[in-house]
């Protein structure tokens, strides 16, 4: 009988260890059940807030993108505009140039035009003393021929005439001496006012290409 008795004691204790071991093992399992579900949700909250901040850096992305291709496009068009105002101003130096190189032309001929016009006026000039002076030589002349009928009647008259149209001749003499030096003057004059005038329209050539060169550079 007192066998029997512990062998029931120790099979209602081993029993209870049993449904102790089996109610821990439930507890375990409830627990690390509910350990999974926790990482499960949380990693589904990882899941989600990365997913997030993909889309939003995709976006930012996109927006980066956008903003550089839409500054490249301003660059180029920047650059094209900057092209277009160079080329704009160096066709306008090339007609400054030109329309300075146009006026040195005209210069030049409106130069030669009154040079060759004092010339003409000079010769004119010249042919007019020669033919008063033949003319005075003429006359001079006819005076001799007709005091040679009356020398001793008139000497003194025309010892005085004949003084007198010898100073006229020096004077017309004279007169045509500075006249040629007044031409003479003026046409140095107006050659030095010429070279003048090349000198400074060549500066101001000089000018315009030396700033197209620096408009070149500086594009």
């Amino acid at each position: 009988m007192i066998a029997d008795s512990t062998f029931e004691e120790q099979l209602a204790l081993a029993q209870a260890d049993s449904r102790d071991m089996k109610r821990t093992v439930i507890a375990l399992r409830t627990e690390l059940e509910h350990a999974h579900a926790e990482i499960q949700a949380v990693t589904a909250r990882v899941n989600q807030a990365n997913a997030a901040e993909i889309s939003q850096l995709r976006t930012t992305v996109g927006a980066l993108r956008e903003e550089l291709e839409r500054a490249r496009v301003e660059r180029e068009k920047a650059i094209q505009q900057e092209r277009v105002a160079a080329s704009q101003e160096i066709q306008m130096l090339k007609a400054t140039a030109a329309a300075l190189r146009e006026e040195l032309e005209q210069s030049r001929a409106e130069r030669n035009h009154a040079v060759q016009q004092e010339r003409v006026a000079g010769h004119n000039e010249m042919a007019q003393l020669k033919a008063t002076a033949q003319a005075l030589r003429d006359e001079l002349q006819k005076a001799h021929a007709d005091t040679d009928n009356a020398v001793r009647m008139a000497l003194v008259g025309a010892q005085g005439e004949i003084a007198q149209l010898r100073q006229t001749v020096a004077g017309l003499r004279e007169s045509l001496e500075l006249a040629q030096i007044d031409k003479t003057n003026a046409i140095s004059r107006e050659r030095a006012l010429a070279a003048d005038e090349v000198t400074q329209l060549q500066g101001t050539i000089q000018n315009l290409r030396d700033q197209i060169d620096s408009t070149r550079h500086s594009s």
